[in-house]
Formats: structure tokens, C-alpha cells, sequence
């Protein structure tokens, strides 16, 4: 919004007529007021001829004085007639000008561009000139049947009232900018400027506002800006559009220590041979080429770098984001990143998605990228810095063979190179079949009996048994603990029913696996699993899937959803962990478990800690006013057995009964004695 406008009344405005007409009007009652007067006193001075007191006697003297006082009141009579009549004149003289001045004024208004609207103290439209119907569409049956103020935008409404208010307490107007409603449903830009129009008292009774329509004008502005910070081939930001967001990310970060980001810089290989072969033309089409498919490639959740420009609300939230920096230079500004390994994958499905041919003038090109990355962890203050670290690891990519992509920070780039040897040798041990299935065995505290088992996932790889702790989130994260887990349950199954043919008992062991977030989000999870139990012969109520509390308080729609599929199956559910996330007790009463685990965290040192020993009580008092059983996981004391006992626990498992181990052992262990201290001696 400008600066406030003040306005001056002009005698040629129409704002002046008001005043005109008053004077008028003044002058035409002083003119009546002054002939009435005049009359009344040459009236009263014939009459007083005939008052007695003149009758005297007469002679040549009296006579010659009344015809000359006959004769003054004669010239005064022709000089007043002579006086009305100039007056007169004057004042249709003046009556000519303000019909012209209105005829002028009704002229202008009726042929204006500009859109002129006159309102009264309460917003009522009293007048609005024909451009409203040429520029909004609106006729003037459609405008007096709605306020001055209702087409605005909403959000600019409390501005142009502000603005209308501070002209009638102080006669200023002031021009300002705001949107208002086309009778097709589009928004039109206007400028305003507001006059007031005081009445005879000096009040403020009327404003004349003048509207321009500005719409191509804003328009035409918003385009030199985005040309100005866009490249003209591409139409992706340009450098220092790209810098100003870098900027923006490089001060949050030194406020903020969890937020990262990360800088690609992408370099295409041997692209002036492409020029010189097949021309600057086919040049170009294949920047845009690179660049729609850079945008395809890039997370969604990435923002656009560019500036914060006012009056702009039409635009997308979130956008890829990518400049092309100039000639064959991209970049690509990772926002937010939550691990280094991040950016390399975006590097590496950007030279994925290079790597397939693009079409231009019916050829087939192949080219390939080198890719620098810098990250928000570098000392650096300034974007310019940051950008050069990214070069310069570009360009050591492209002398290592191009094709590539380095890390210019030494520990970003160490834990991106370990993640992604983690993930390699996750897929290749699970393609070799290094992963084996664990079990613990689940215990009754009552009877001291095996009553199941727990089974877990290890990974055993030449060197060792990896720690379930460093590979069963990534596996999460990249999806392959969905292959891990489907092999797993079938495994165990297998077991399971061998266990049970050898060992019968009644009721009969029972298998728990736990289904994961991943797991959990697959349509066919419910499928899957009844095929696995009728393919292993399995009876479904002899397997427990164990779901972590979040889940199963969750997305209530959801989750209540996939649990039924899952408790249609037979199968007995329960929340494992329970105790660490955040539960409703109305919706653990409605959803079908089974079964609450209470997490090892709080029977560690439950003989130890008063605290944690109350909640192990009210988490088993809870589940069992809700008919649910409850399994202590992580029991390690004959302390904590005893204590759970007391509590009337069901049952238990940790190290006290048995690590976790092979299916040889734990045949072993059901063959040697099922019972507690059995259990423990094999430990």
C-alpha cells in the first residue's frame, strides 16, 4: 500500500458542486430579501403623501418638491429594476455553468475507464458509474442489491474499511491496492483512491471513491519478477533465486541444530558434444528434457527456493526444488532432510532417471550426470560457500570416472557410504538366506511351563550374528523387512507344528510374531498370513501377531480396519511394549486384542524402583478388568519372577528362562524339561 494521498477539493470537481449550489442559493434569497425592502420602503414613501400632515396648504414650492421626490423614488425604482436584473443574469449565468459542469461531470463519469462510485457514511452505494458493468460485469440492479463491500476479497476487507473510516473522520483518502470479485468468479486488482465530501456543517457525509482496474498491470509486474528469478528455457529458478533460498536454509540451520538440508549439484556429462553434434536448438530441448524429469525425480515434500513475494496466494505449497544454475548445471535443494543418506539416494534416482534415453529430433540420446553434495553441517555461513563445496565434490566425480556422485563433508560422506553398504548386504543376505529365525520361549508363571514362544529375526553373516538393533530399522525404512517377516512367519510356522506334534499339550504352545508399521500398512497382510497358516497347517489360534502400541492406537479407522481382518482369521492379537506409547483406554477397550506385553523398561528394575513396580501392578490390574492376559518381557531376576507372581502376571519371558536361540535349542529345551527351572539351567 502507498503512502496516504491527500485530496484538495477543485472548483471543477464534483465534490464543488455541492458548494456552488449553496452559494446560489444564498445570493438568490439575499436578492428576494433586498427587493422586498426596497419595495416596502418606496411603498411607505408614496403612501406617505396622503398621511394628513402633507395636506398643508399648497403652493408652487410643495408642488415642485413632491414631483422631485416622485422622481428620486422613480430612479431608485429603474436603479433596483436595473440591479434585479443583473442579479439576475448573474445568477443564470452561474446556473449555465453548473449544468455544464454536471453535463461535463456525467460525461466523464459515463465515458471513464476509471470505475467512480459515491457512497454514503453507512457504505450504500449511491451512485456507480457505467464502467462497473464494463470492467466487473456487475449492472447496476446487481450493485444496489449488495453492499459496497461485499465483492472485496475477505482478506482485504479489513484494509479498504480501515482506509474508508480514516477518510470520513479526517477528509484525507488514501490510496491503496485490493482484490475484488468479477461477476465470472475471478478476482480483479484495483487501485482506490477515496474523497471525502463534507456537507454544510463541514461533516464528512459522502466519499467519492475512484477504482482502476490494475489487473494486467500486477499481472505484467509479477511476471518481470519471476523472470527475473527464473531461468527463460527451463522456467525452473534461476541462481539467485536458488542462493536466496540457500541463504534462508543456511540461517535456520545456525538457529535450529535438528534441521539439515543438503545441496546436489549436477553436472551433465560431455554435454557440449551433444551442442556440437546436433546444434544448440537440440541443445535446448534436451535442458528441458533434463529438467522435467529432475522435477519428477526429486521428493515432493521439497520446497521451491524462491523469494517471499507479497500479494502472490495462488501458488503451490510444495514444489521440487531445482534451479538450473546455467548451461548444463542443475541444483537441487534437499529442505529438511532427517539423515545424510537421503541425499545420496535423491543423487542416485537422478542418475536413474537420466540414464534413460531421451528422444530429440527423433534420435535417441544417453547421457549421464556427476553429482557434488554438500550438506547443512559445513561451517560455512554464506550460500556461495556452500555451493562451491558442492562443485568442488562434483567435479572430483567427474574425475573418478563421471557417472558419479561425491560427498564433500568427510562424516557425512563416511555415514552415507555405511548406510548404503547396509543396505546392499541387507539385500544380499536376504537374497542368500542369511537371515535365521530365533526363538524365546514364553513361560507360565503359574505352572512354570513353556506355553509358546517369541519368534525374532537374526541376521547371521560370516563374520557373526548382527545385533537386531542396527539393521531392523533400515530394513523398516527401505521395505525389505516385508520379505524378511513374510519368511520368518512361515518358518516359524513350520516349527511351530512340528513342536506341536512332538510336544502335545493342552492347550498347545503357541508361536508370537510381531507384526511391523511396514507389515502393518500392506493391503494383502491379512491374506498373506491365511495362507501362510493353511499352507503350515497351522491352527490360527495358536498364533499371536504382536503389534506395537502406536499402531494399534493409531489411525482409529484405520487400525480397527486391519485388526479385524486380522482377528477374522482366527489368529489372537496383542500390543506389544505396552507401557511406552500413548494409549486411550476407551479404544483399548473396543479394539480385539488379546494380550498386553509390558515393556522390559519397566520390569528391569521393577524389584528395584517403587515406581516401576506400581506400574507393572496397574498395567496388570488394567488388563485384567479387561479380560486381557498380560506377558513380562525382559524378566532377568528370580526377584522380579517372584514379584510378578504376586502381581498374578500370567506370564513371562527374558533371559532368567532363556536367551533367544536356534530351533535346535529350543527342541532341546522342550525335550530336556519344560518347566522354570529347567528352563533357567539352560540359560
Amino acid at each position: 500500500m502507498s503512502q496516504p494521498k491527500f485530496q484538495q477539493v477543485s472548483p471543477n470537481s464534483p465534490e464543488a458542486i455541492p458548494v456552488e449550489v449553496s452559494r446560489i442559493e444564498g445570493r438568490e434569497w439575499w436578492l428576494w430579501g433586498f427587493a422586498v425592502v426596497i419595495t416596502l420602503a418606496l411603498t411607505l414613501g408614496i403612501i406617505s403623501f396622503t398621511f394628513p400632515w402633507f395636506n398643508r396648504e399648497t403652493d408652487a414650492s410643495y408642488w415642485f418638491d413632491l414631483r422631485e421626490w416622485v422622481r428620486g423614488l422613480a430612479a431608485l425604482v429603474l436603479l433596483f429594476d436595473f440591479y434585479a436584473v443583473y442579479q439576475n443574469l448573474q445568477l443564470q449565468r452561474i446556473r449555465r455553468q453548473l449544468a455544464e459542469r454536471d453535463q461535463l461531470f456525467q460525461l466523464i463519469s459515463e465515458n471513464a475507464a476509471d470505475m467512480i462510485a459515491l457512497v454514503d457514511s453507512e457504505g450504500r452505494r449511491l451512485y456507480n458509474s457505467p464502467a462497473y458493468q464494463k470492467v466487473l460485469g456487475y449492472s447496476p440492479e446487481d450493485l444496489q442489491a449488495t453492499s459496497s463491500i461485499e465483492q472485496i476479497h475477505p482478506d482485504d476487507r479489513p484494509r479498504v474499511l480501515k482506509a474508508a473510516e480514516k477518510a470520513r473522520l479526517t477528509g484525507q483518502g488514501e490510496r491503496l491496492e485490493y482484490r475484488i470479485l468479477h461477476k465470472n468468479g475471478t478476482w480483479r486488482t484495483l487501485e482506490s483512491t477515496a474523497c471525502a465530501i463534507r456537507n454544510a456543517k463541514g461533516e464528512t457525509d459522502k466519499l467519492v471513491i475512484v477504482n482502476r482496474d490494475i489487473t494486467e498491470r500486477k499481472r505484467a509486474e509479477e511476471l518481470l519478477i519471476h523472470n527475473a528469478f527464473h531461468d527463460g528455457l527451463t522456467n525452473l529458478p534461476n541462481r539467485a533465486l536458488f542462493l536466496d533460498r540457500l541463504q534462508h536454509g543456511l540461517t535456520l540451520s545456525k538457529r535450529h541444530s535438528n534441521y539439515k538440508f543438503a545441496v546436489l549439484l549436477i553436472d551433465i556429462d560431455e554435454f557440449k558434444i551433444v551442442n556440437d553434434s546436433l546444434g544448440h536448438t537440440a541443445g535446448d530441448e534436451l535442458l528441458i528434457q533434463i529438467g522435467q524429469r529432475l522435477k519428477d525425480s526429486v521428493r515432493r515434500a521439497d520446497m521451491v527456493s524462491r523469494p517471499r513475494m507479497n500479494g502472490v496466494t495462488d501458488r503451490a505449497a510444495n514444489e521440487d526444488t531445482l534451479a538450473r544454475l546455467g548451461g548444463d548445471e542443475f541444483a537441487i535443494l534437499l529442505d529438511d532432510i532427517r539423515d545424510p543418506i537421503e541425499a545420496v539416494r535423491v543423487a542416485e534416482r537422478v542418475q536413474k532417471e537420466l540414464a534413460t534415453p531421451f528422444a530429440i529430433n527423433q534420435e535417441q540420446i544417453v547421457i549421464s550426470a556427476s553429482i557434488g553434495i554438500a550438506s547443512s553441517t559445513s561451517p560455512h555461513t554464506q550460500a556461495e560457500d556452500l555451493v562451491r563445496d558442492a562443485d568442488i565434490a562434483m567435479y572430483r566425480a567427474k574425475r573418478a570416472g563421471k557417472a558419479r556422485c561425491e560427498v564433500s563433508d568427510p562424516a557425512m560422506h563416511e555415514s552415507a557410504v555405511k548406510r548404503l553398504r547396509l543396505e546392499s548386504d541387507l539385500r544380499k543376505g536376504l537374497e542368500q538366506g542369511e537371515f535365521r529365525v530365533h526363538y524365546q520361549p514364553i513361560v507360565s508363571l503359574q505352572t512354570g511351563k513353556i506355553t509358546g514362544f517369541e519368534a525374532l529375526t537374526r541376521w547371521q553373516r560370516p563374520e557373526g550374528i548382527v545385533p537386531p538393533i542396527e539393521f531392523i530399522a533400515v530394513a523398516e525404512e527401505i521395505g525389505l523387512i516385508i520379505p524378511m517377516n513374510r519368511q520368518l512367519l512361515r518358518e516359524a510356522c513350520q516349527h511351530l507344528r512340528s513342536w506341536q506334534s512332538e510336544f502335545p499339550s493342552n492347550p498347545p504352545l503357541t508361536m508370537s510374531v510381531n507384526i511391523t508399521p511396514k507389515e502393518f500398512d500392506q493391503p494383502d497382510l491379512a491374506s498373506e498370513i491365511g495362507k501362510t497358516l493353511k499352507e503350515t497347517g497351522v491352527d490360527p489360534e495358536c498364533l499371536q501377531l504382536e503389534i506395537i502400541e502406536t499402531i494399534a492406537m493409531g489411525n482409529a479407522e484405520k487400525s480397527s480396519q486391519v485388526l479385524a481382518q486380522l482377528k477374522a482369521l482366527g489368529v489372537r492379537l496383542g500390543i506389544d511394549d505396552f507401557g511406552t506409547g500413548y494409549s486411550s483406554l476407551s479404544r483399548l477397550r473396543r479394539i480385539p486384542v488379546d494380550t498386553l506385553k509390558i515393556d522390559r523398561a519397566f520390569i528391569s528394575n521393577m524389584d528395584s524402583d517403587p515406581e516401576n513396580h506400581e506400574i507393572v501392578r496397574i498395567i496388570i490390574t488394567l488388563a485384567h478388568n479387561l479380560g486381557l492376559k498380560v506377558v513380562a518381557e525382559g524378566t532377568e531376576t528370580e526377584g522380579q519372577v517372584n514379584l510378578l507372581k504376586q502381581l498374578n502376571c500370567e506370564m513371562a519371558q527374558g533371559y532368567f528362562f532363556s536367551r533367544p536361540a536356534d530351533a535346535q535349542a529350543m527342541l532341546k529345551l522342550l525335550g530336556t524339561n519344560p518347566s522354570v527351572h529347567a528352563a533357567s539351567a539352560g540359560r
